[in-house]
């Protein structure tokens, strides 16, 4: 409850000081990506339950010659990287934490194709409301290896406090500034998970 009236609370001062910034990305994304302006993705939160999550658009529509989406490294454009680089295209995600669906801090929600794939161990990241920042992001964000994101998100599961959510905020500012972490070693796109590790 504690945890709850706190993100409440950020979340309402930060919509109200923010609504400029809103405003300004979305008319940046409609002009140069064009529409929708947002994201929405159909993510697992807590135990596990579906619930569509909202970012600012990053990506093109582009397709092949058969009407296929080009992969994500194709169609996501300068603004896009900037966008990602700089965390603006997960600002709507703030909606999320608003209505409940997520937290300030907790494990990323990730893909529903990924929840298959967990072991035991790993599912246990589910146990808590999703984030989003959490220990994982300012401790390496896309430039660690999933089995390494994991035992970052179960650790954050066992050791989850007030004060701890507070480092974490402050730390992601930081992070943010510094745009550190921000892609994957050798690449711009973080690598699609596929293997059960314990």
């Amino acid at each position: 409850m504690i945890k709850r009236a706190f993100d409440m609370l950020i979340v309402t001062l930060l919509l109200i000081i923010l609504l400029p910034v809103f405003a300004i990305i979305a008319l940046k994304v409609k002009s140069k990506l064009g529409t929708p302006i947002l994201f929405r993705q159909i993510r697992p939160g807590f135990l596990e339950e579906p619930f569509e999550m909202i970012k600012f658009r990053t990506m093109l529509d582009a397709v092949d010659g058969n009407g296929n989406l080009l992969p994500d490294s194709e169609r996501l454009t300068s603004f896009g990287r900037f966008l990602r680089s700089t965390s603006l295209d997960e600002l709507p995600e703030l909606w999320n934490v608003l209505k409940g669906n997520m937290s300030l801090v907790g494990p990323r929600p990730l893909l529903m194709e990924y929840l298959p794939l967990y072991s035991p161990k790993q599912n246990g990241r589910h146990e808590v409301q999703p984030g989003i920042t959490g220990w994982a992001q300012i401790n390496g964000r896309n430039a660690v290896s999933w089995d390494e994101k994991f035992k970052m998100d179960i650790w954050y599961v066992d050791n989850r406090s007030l004060w701890l959510d507070l480092k974490i905020l402050f730390l992601t500012v930081r992070k943010v500034i510094t745009r550190d972490g921000v892609s994957p070693r050798n690449s711009e796109i973080m690598p699609r998970f596929n293997k059960n590790k314990s």
